[in-house]
């Protein structure tokens, strides 16, 4: 929605960058899109996976609406990032916060992809990918799957009221 929303400024700004965070743990996704809340078998890993295939096929589906514009879309993984993001999650298993500290990124080096596409020079006219530490990567079969990409895009324009 907000990304929707700012598209004209963006455009009249261009060039401009629209930058989405995923992640690779999207490869692990089963998207159904008659069940996207997966009301009917929660599963909180699959819920954070789907949601990371969401937003990759969004920003592959937003890069190919702003084609011409001077309006960029691209994605980025950061990493396993040694964070405060799952603090809350009290069935987290004990070895996934000890691998984290120990080899997970600090902030600051999670943030440098992001910083890297909103920044560089190099990522200047790049649309429509996905970076892991400032690289292109390949992301799952489904994430290019342009019917599926549609469908979420119509389904999330009448769940934020723009049909």
């Amino acid at each position: 929605m907000l990304t929707y929303l700012l598209l004209d400024l963006l455009k009249k700004s261009s060039p401009s960058r629209v930058i989405t965070v995923a992640s690779s743990i999207e490869k692990h996704a089963k998207l159904n899109l008659r069940d996207l809340n997966l009301k009917f078998s929660w599963n909180g890993y699959l819920a954070y996976a789907n949601s990371k295939l969401c937003n990759i096929l969004f920003t592959y589906e937003l890069a190919e609406k702003l084609t011409g514009t001077g309006v960029t879309a691209n994605c980025l993984g950061p990493g396993l990032v040694n964070s405060e993001l799952f603090r809350d999650v009290e069935k987290l298993p004990w070895f996934f916060k000890v691998i984290k500290t120990l080899i997970g990124k600090t902030p600051e080096q999670g943030a440098e992809t992001s910083l890297y596409l909103a920044l560089s020079p190099e990522a200047e006219g790049v649309s429509g990918c996905y970076f892991e530490n400032c690289k292109q990567k390949k992301t799952s079969e489904m994430s290019y799957n342009k019917e599926i990409a549609k469908k979420l895009w119509e389904i999330s324009m009448k769940l934020c009221g723009l049909e």
